[in-house]
């Protein structure tokens, strides 16, 4: 069978224009002569999606992960290359992509599912599903323009996964509306996967890749830089990002060299050197360098880790831990040691600080460098590993 999407070697190059003429008459008289920069959004990607299969597209801002899905949806056309999908596509892109904005909610309901394919009357099938879905029953009869952004997305997600496409493309929804409207949309997609429908998910959040996601692909400076199992890809990106912080860290280091202690390195140790990931229950090693270029005698270091959904797992200093350091000057290193860590498969983020003993002054901070990657051993489900085993007695 073939796949459902085909992306071959497309390439996708925009002209940024120095000079935006103001009339009519200007424009006209630059015809052609308008100096411009080409930027490559996209350069020379080629993947395939086959169908039943949910895969992520992943990359810092500016990567070209949106373009590459407008290319995919139809709304853009590549510079070069060729993309062949199949079945009816829902997509779910920009912000209020396919509504009217002087258009009611009941309204936008029907031409947004009309451009995706559906008639009048199939629309009014599912019509009450929609809302219900989106939850906004007491607003379907408002003007659009008047809804929030969270509204707006609701509304559109609704519309998308009610039509029941074969092909579904989303573009960083999942984040919409409160918790429990997200959890919706979560079994939502599950129960799409469990019917063989197709998914391609832009998304910035790498745990979410991890949950939903059957491969990831990695975009940087519009190239495909890593196609794989979603781990392995979420470790390129943290690399690819951590390798751009580095070089505008060492762009900014000026404006630090004042400071009075300051972070100059940090480091993840597990225990085996070369694995890069956590087992439940192994032991962990983080290791911060500073240095201080005058003696500073009020200092704590502290470690927090997180979460992707920023809950605070643990917090943790120095002072907390039994260890003042007294004073400190020039080079010298914080480790934090576990003994052992209960965590289960995801990535957690080390964020690390500097400050005074009453949290008054903080002298350096590093958050989103670092990160732990854990992973689960068996079919037990959660963040945390307890110690567990079932006993059952058949009875006589």
């Amino acid at each position: 069978m073939d796949p459902a999407i085909t992306v071959d070697h497309v390439s996708k190059r925009f002209r940024l224009y120095k000079e935006k003429p103001e009339s009519l008459k200007e424009r006209i008289i630059r015809l052609g002569r308008n100096p411009y920069e080409e930027f490559w959004a996209l350069r020379d990607v080629s993947l395939e999606v086959a169908h039943g299969e949910t895969l992520g597209l992943i990359g810092q801002n500016g990567s070209g992960k949106s373009t590459l899905l407008k290319c995919i949806s139809g709304i853009l056309r590549p510079t070069s290359g060729s993309i062949r999908k199949s079945g009816r596509t829902a997509a779910l892109l920009e912000l209020g992509s396919g509504f009217h904005p002087d258009l009611t909610g009941r309204e936008n309901v029907f031409l947004n599912a009309s451009i995706i394919g559906l008639t009048k009357r199939d629309t009014a099938r599912i019509f009450d599903d929609v809302v219900a879905f989106a939850e906004l029953e007491e607003f379907i009869d408002l003007p659009v323009k008047h809804y929030s952004s969270g509204m707006y997305s609701r509304l559109a997600f609704a519309v998308a996964v009610n039509v029941e496409p074969e092909l579904l493309l989303i573009d960083e929804v999942l984040a919409v509306g409160d918790e429990a409207f997200q959890r919706k949309c979560v079994q939502r997609i599950r129960q799409f996967q469990s019917e063989g429908r197709t998914i391609l998910l832009v998304t910035h959040g790498v745990e979410t890749v991890r949950q939903i996601c059957d491969r990831a692909a990695v975009l940087d400076h519009g190239s495909l830089i890593a196609l794989g199992e979603p781990g392995e890809a979420v470790l390129v990106f943290r690399d690819a990002l951590l390798q751009r912080e580095h070089t505008d860290e060492a762009a900014g280091a000026d404006w630090r060299s004042h400071q009075q202690v300051r972070i100059t390195g940090a480091e993840v140790e597990y225990l085996h050197p070369d694995r890069r990931h956590l087992l439940p229950g192994e032991p962990l090693r983080i290791r911060m360098t500073y240095d201080a270029p005058a003696r500073v005698d009020d200092v704590v270091f502290a470690i927090n880790i997180h979460d992707q959904q920023g809950n605070l797992l643990l917090g943790a200093n120095t002072d907390s831990l039994g260890a003042d350091p007294g004073s400190v000057e020039g080079p010298g290193e914080v480790v934090f040691e576990f003994e052992q860590v209960p965590l289960m498969g995801g990535i957690y983020e080390v964020s690390l600080g500097v400050h005074t003993h009453d949290g008054g002054v903080e002298y350096d901070h590093r958050a989103g460098e670092d990160v732990i990657e854990a992973l689960s051993t068996g079919k037990v489900a959660g963040m945390v590993s307890f110690p567990i085993r079932a006993k059952v007695d058949p009875g006589s």
